[in-house]
């Protein structure tokens, strides 16, 4: 079975329809990751709706949903994913930074679609949607020969990372997670190790950071930073500044790729396919 990573969400903080956001794309985080067969999403910003959509045209009846965490960026795209309202359609929901805050995933999901800030609630959905929350340094297998492995990531409310491993290939999604610097992060360095591909929290670079500390996101630099230490083979450049319009990421994209060959600068509709 093959492994491929598509790209629906890769914008942090709020969506951007602009005429300035569109070389790189404007919707919040959302990521298909096609393994074995099957669908993982890692969150659902509003990038959510567009991959919704494709699900359909493509048949799809089932999916699992990893959420790093709950920041309205990362689940505003969740009411308007089509599939979750078609009563053949499966969808698990997990989420390892809750616990049983809030009523866990579930009850953060549900809260969402309430009034008075949404007019149909969560019961409209007529998937069948179940819900999960483990606690962050799990793993799990979500599908035969898929290993989720997860760790806490540093950031505002807490946030998970995940590491999804398959046929020899390993992909990391590490979004939204404030490093200290000159201090790499132990949790992350340990779950990235020797992956294939880490897709990383760049909102800012190393300039810009110093006046975002205790924002809870990282830079491009220290994505850099990480992968060598780690020994990753490719970085991808995610969860873009709403103020990085197009020419200032063609720059960070340049940037990326003198500093370390190879890398990309995520965008929407970007597919990377790796067996």
């Amino acid at each position: 079975m093959g492994y491929s990573v598509r790209f629906w969400g890769v914008r942090g903080s709020i969506a951007c329809a602009s005429p300035d956001h569109v070389v790189y794309g404007g919707n919040t985080s959302c990521v298909e990751i096609d393994v074995a067969g099957q669908v993982l999403i890692l969150d659902a910003g509003t990038g959510i709706r567009f991959l919704g959509q494709s699900l359909m045209k493509r048949k799809v009846q089932s999916a699992t949903l990893l959420m790093t965490h709950t920041h309205w960026d990362h689940i505003n795209g969740f009411p308007f994913f089509v599939p979750a309202y078609v009563p053949t359609f499966s969808l698990k929901i997990m989420a390892g930074h809750l616990g049983e805050r809030m009523g866990g995933i579930k009850g953060v999901l549900t809260s969402q679609m309430q009034n008075p800030t949404f007019p149909v609630p969560i019961e409209t959905m007529r998937g069948q949607l179940s819900f999960e929350d483990f606690p962050a340094g799990s793993s799990f297998s979500p599908y035969p020969e898929v290993v989720v492995k997860t760790t806490a990531l540093k950031h505002p409310n807490e946030a998970t990372g995940y590491r999804i491993e398959h046929a020899g290939f390993s992909v990391c999604y590490i979004t939204d997670t404030e490093h200290t610097p000159g201090s790499p992060d132990p949790n992350v360095l340990a779950l990235i190790e020797g992956a294939d591909l880490v897709i990383y929290d760049c909102t800012y670079t190393d300039d810009e950071f110093p006046a975002k500390v205790g924002w809870g996101h990282s830079t491009w630099q220290e994505g850099v930073r990480l992968c060598d230490q780690a020994g990753v083979k490719r970085l991808v450049v995610f969860h873009h500044d709403p103020d990085h319009i197009d020419p200032v990421m063609a720059e960070i994209e340049a940037a990326v790729q003198a500093a370390r060959p190879g890398s990309i600068v995520a965008r929407d509709g970007m597919e990377i396919v790796l067996a």
